[in-house]
């Protein structure tokens, strides 16, 4: 029989992660949880969000990133253009990462 709706989220996790010390253990925990590969794309994407932020262009987020164009176009649609990416947007802008909007600058 298929399964119906999505699976309701564990939020130990997420408990899990906002209890860590630092940024050693926080690289530790997630060398732990996730894959080399799956590191890899988290942090790929979030550079390519970085860089969308900071007003860079496709092919300079390419070239600094190695992300591919519909990776970076995926970025920008589901992580920065939707509901879901306003805390991407704000955790970076948080970070000093990119120039706030704001702002003007």
């Amino acid at each position: 029989m298929a399964r119906s709706g999505k699976k309701q989220r564990s939020m130990a996790l997420y408990e899990a992660i906002l209890n860590l010390k630092d940024l050693d253990e926080c690289c530790k925990f997630f060398d732990d949880l996730c894959t080399s590969n799956e590191l890899r794309s988290m942090e790929q994407r979030f550079d390519v969000a970085t860089y969308l932020l900071q007003d860079n262009v496709y092919l300079e987020i390419l070239e600094k990133t190695g992300a591919s164009s519909a990776t970076i176009s995926r970025v920008r649609r589901n992580i920065l253009d939707n509901e879901y990416g306003g805390t991407m947007r704000r955790v970076i802008l948080r970070q000093g990462l990119a120039k706030k909007e704001e702002s003007g600058e």
